[in-house]
């Protein structure tokens, strides 16, 4: 990472000094260009109103005293005079871009570069007031010529800025890299890293996701350890039964109470199996759930009367009202969190205990609440009631066939149908969980 870092910035620096290298030479050779047309103009001003035009036709004016070259001609296009050349030799100029913007407008301006590419001659042209052209031309180096002469200088000073460039990128990117390798050192006290504020957010995520990952490590070890032990106690009882029946070590009442215990066993295992694998089908984030409008109230009834006959079996009285409420969800996953909660508060009940079912709408909310007068939940277990495998009386879960993974269940299955829950409960006084859709 840091030497991709380094590389790009790098070659952005390096880019960067290529492009105002040229840049300023071409700028250079402009404000340069500028300067001799104009110091020709005021050379051919010089000339015109001193009348030098005239001595120069009489010889009589030295015309390389000042490099310069200087031609008269007329209005029709023929050489005058050319004070460096034999001008009755020269050959007809009116097609000179120089001569005909002069012819034109008064004056004009042009660069002819020679076939070496190392000289570039400049020309400037006025019109006369008598028609003819005054040329004056000055021979200077080439944009080429001047940047070849240049290249050495430009490649020291390009250096230095790349020299330069590199420190810099390397303690850019060393501070940019550092927060990050301090975190990768030190996950766990991300609190004492120091960097810019751009780069807070950053570590908060990772941190989280740090956090997050830890979490269910752990989780997954509880789990792991939970379903081993949950899965061993009616193994082992169902094996110590079998294997007295086998031996022949039981009367005939004997075999029938095993055998009774065998299958309770057996179904408590049973029940426990498909919890766990109806969890891990819960676990899976990308399930796509299907959603529709189902009947709470009918859902919730339905509920109510499957589970008279288990609420008469331990004593309790089984209450349900409310109203009819249509509700977005997936009608498998309503009944199993009906069934689930009325469970709970029949199996954590008193004797001659009440559950109370209802559903009922409150302003655009549909609620769901089933409330019990059992044994209710202390302030320090509410929190974990909604964890796998854990139950506040172990001992009563194990008497009622209890496997401590429905309210795991419910608590998903209602993330996934956009509903949430609130629990209230008191020690001796009983348990309310309302469903809010």
């Amino acid at each position: 990472m840091k030497k991709k870092i380094n590389m790009f910035l790098l070659g952005i620096g390096a880019l960067t000094i290529i492009l105002t290298m040229v840049f300023s030479v071409v700028v250079f050779y402009e404000l340069f260009k500028t300067e001799v047309f104009a110091n020709l103009k005021t050379y051919a001003h010089v000339l015109e109103s001193s009348d030098l035009v005239n001595e120069i036709l009489d010889n009589s004016y030295n015309t390389n005293a000042d490099n310069i070259r200087i031609t008269l001609i007329s209005s029709d296009g023929t050489v005058d005079f050319d004070s460096y050349a034999n001008y009755l030799e020269m050959d007809n100029h009116g097609a000179r871009p120089e001569v005909v913007e002069a012819l034109s407008v008064g004056e004009g301006t042009s660069i002819r570069t020679s076939a070496t590419m190392k000289n570039s001659t400049f020309y400037y042209a006025e019109k006369l007031t008598d028609g003819s052209v005054l040329r004056v031309a000055k021979e200077s180096r080439s944009i080429w010529s001047i940047f070849g002469k240049v290249i050495p200088l430009m490649m020291c000073v390009a250096l230095g800025l790349f020299a330069i460039c590199m420190v810099i990128s390397h303690l850019l990117v060393k501070s940019f890299v550092a927060p990050i390798e301090q975190l990768a050192n030190n996950m766990d006290d991300y609190c004492s890293i120091s960097t810019y504020k751009e780069l807070v957010p950053f570590i908060h995520t990772i941190n989280k996701q740090h956090e997050d990952i830890l979490k269910n490590a752990k989780l997954r070890q509880e789990f792991t350890a939970n379903v081993s032990h949950e899965l061993k106690t009616p193994l082992t009882s169902i094996s110590g039964y079998s294997e007295l029946i086998e031996n022949g070590m039981t009367n005939e009442d004997d075999v029938v109470r095993f055998a009774t215990e065998i299958h309770r066993n057996s179904s408590r295992l049973l029940t426990m199996i498909n919890d766990i694998i109806r969890l891990s089908e819960l676990d899976v984030t990308d399930m796509q759930v299907q959603f529709e409008e189902v009947d709470l109230f009918e859902i919730a009834g339905n509920c109510v009367n499957m589970l008279r006959v288990n609420a008469f079996n331990n004593n309790v009285t089984l209450n349900f009202n409310g109203e009819h409420c249509i509700v977005l969800a997936n009608k498998g996953m309503m009944e199993e969190v009906v069934y689930n909660l009325c469970d709970n508060a029949i199996r954590y009940n008193v004797k001659n205990g009440i559950v109370y079912v209802s559903v009922y709408k409150v302003e655009d909310n549909v609620v769901l609440t089933v409330k019990d007068n059992g044994i209710g939940i202390s302030k320090g277990n509410q929190e974990r009631i909604f964890e796998r495998f854990y139950r506040v009386d172990k001992s009563r879960s194990k008497s009622t066939g209890g496997t401590g993974l429905g309210l795991a269940i419910v608590k998903h299955i209602l993330s996934q149908n956009n509903a949430k829950m609130v629990l209230e409960s008191e020690i001796g006084v009983g348990t309310e969980i309302r469903v809010i859709f």
